[in-house]
Formats: structure tokens, sequence, C-alpha cells
């Protein structure tokens, strides 16, 4: 039996063989500090291993999906290294893509950096109309290299991915439907239902053959991901070392606008 209750900022509940996986830190819109991404790194095998699920839903607690990192860690990523960061990074998006049941995202709200790169390594994205999804890296002055620059392109091709990720704007769920970078926008009053439903039509199928055709397609984006992560990731790395980066993560705590160097 895996014990979900050893998470501390992520919660676990049942609905029938579905397993929801919630983001719980909602008074920071489920930013990611140093323990939940700790977490991340382990809870997607302990998903996959768990024998009282088939289907797997991840979403986050209160108004947010996830804000994408936490201003705090950032800073402390700046003064302590980026290292056990990178590697645990790259764990979470093999283990993502390595479980075998189905991953259904249910976008409450804003999903932004890595809370945006969660959303998108899932099987299939259902998004309030009310979110809005982007990765905002570069606006801190970071790489986007913790997986969006594996996922973007393969969803949208390599010029739209390249012109969001470069602006780090943020669009709308509408848009994001419209363009193929998620799978469904719907009303918020609707979201459960939508999401229950499809994970219901999943559960009512073949398991094996749902898997493993999960699996099956899989297997470029896992080719991709194990080829360019660590570049990638050594990539952010550099860039937590800038002066850019400190400039943004002061910015912000000073609440003005960051100056960056030419």
């Amino acid at each position: 039996m895996v014990d979900f209750t050893r998470y501390l900022f992520i919660r676990h509940e049942r609905r029938g063989r579905v397993l929801t996986l919630t983001l719980d830190r909602p008074d920071k819109l489920n930013a990611v500090n140093a323990a939940l991404h700790a977490e991340l790194a382990t809870v997607f095998n302990d998903a996959a291993d768990d024998p009282l699920s088939d289907v797997i839903v991840l979403t986050g607690a209160g108004r947010a999906f996830s804000a994408g990192g936490d201003i705090d860690w950032m800073q402390t990523m700046i003064d302590e290294g980026f290292g056990q960061t990178a590697r645990e990074a790259k764990r979470i998006i093999l283990s993502m893509l390595d479980c075998e049941k189905p991953l259904i995202a249910r976008v409450n709200g804003h999903a932004a950096g890595f809370g945006a790169t969660l959303a998108l390594f899932c099987d299939v994205v259902f998004a309030a109309e009310t979110a809005r999804i982007g990765d905002p890296h570069v606006s801190v002055g970071f790489t986007a290299g913790d997986g969006a620059a594996v996922i973007w392109p393969q969803l949208i091709g390599h010029a739209r991915a390249k012109e969001w990720l470069m602006t780090g704007e943020l669009m709308t769920a509408s848009e994001a439907a419209r363009i193929g970078l998620i799978n469904h926008a719907v009303p918020a009053e609707e979201l459960d239902a939508r999401v229950d439903a499809f994970a219901d039509k999943l559960l009512a199928g073949a398991p094996f053959a749902i898997r493993s055709t999960k699996m099956a397609v899989n297997i470029t984006l896992r080719q991709i991901a194990a080829s360019v992560m660590d570049a990638c990731l050594a990539h952010e790395a550099m860039s937590n070392a800038t002066r850019d980066h400190q400039e943004a993560v002061n910015a912000f705590r000073d609440g003005r606008k960051p100056s960056f160097g030419r």
C-alpha cells in the first residue's frame, strides 16, 4: 500500500479508482517551494505503484493550479545552488512520462511557469475558462529549462512555442485550447463534471490497452526529454547565477519592475 499521507504539500483523495493529487499551498497559490518540489519528484512514481487507482487527476487547492516557483525558494537557489533542483526536475518530468496510468490535469486556476509544465506533461488537460496559462521564466531572468522547452514545441510547434516562451506572457485557457496547448477550456462550473466524466470513460475502457497506448505515444516524447533535459537544466542553472535573475527576484520583493542589463 502506498502511503500518500507522508506528503505535506500534496493532498490525496479517492473517488473509486480515481486518485486525485492536489497541490496544497493555497495561501501561496500553490507556488512550488523546495519541499513541494521534492515531493513532486516521488509522487508520480508512488501514484504509478498505487494498487487502488487506475486514473490520476492532478489539480490545485484554492483559486490557482500553481503560480510556478516560490520567490523565496528562488533566492535560496541563488544562494545555495541549483544542483538538487535540477536533479529533481528531471525526475519529475520523466516520472510523469513513465507513469502508465492516464494523468488528467484539472486546471482550476492560473498555471504559470513550472505549474504550466506540470499541467502540460499530463496526458489530457481540462482548464476552467477563467484560468490563464503561460511560462514567465524569462520575466524573472530565468531560462525556461525545467520542461517547457520540451513540451511546448511538441504541442504547438517551435515558432509558437518560442513566441510564448521568449515573452513569458500568459494566455487564456480558451486561447490555449484553440492553438492545441491544452485539450479543453470549459466553464468553471462545469470543470469537475467534465473531468469526472472523462476519468469514468477511461475507467470503463480496457486498462492494459489504454496504458500501453499512452506509453506507445510517449516513446518519442520521452526520448526527446531524455536527450535535452540535461542541457535545458544546465542553461537554467547558468541563468540562476545571472545578475538579471537576482534583479528580478529583488524587484518582485520590492514591488517594482526589474531593470535587466545589456
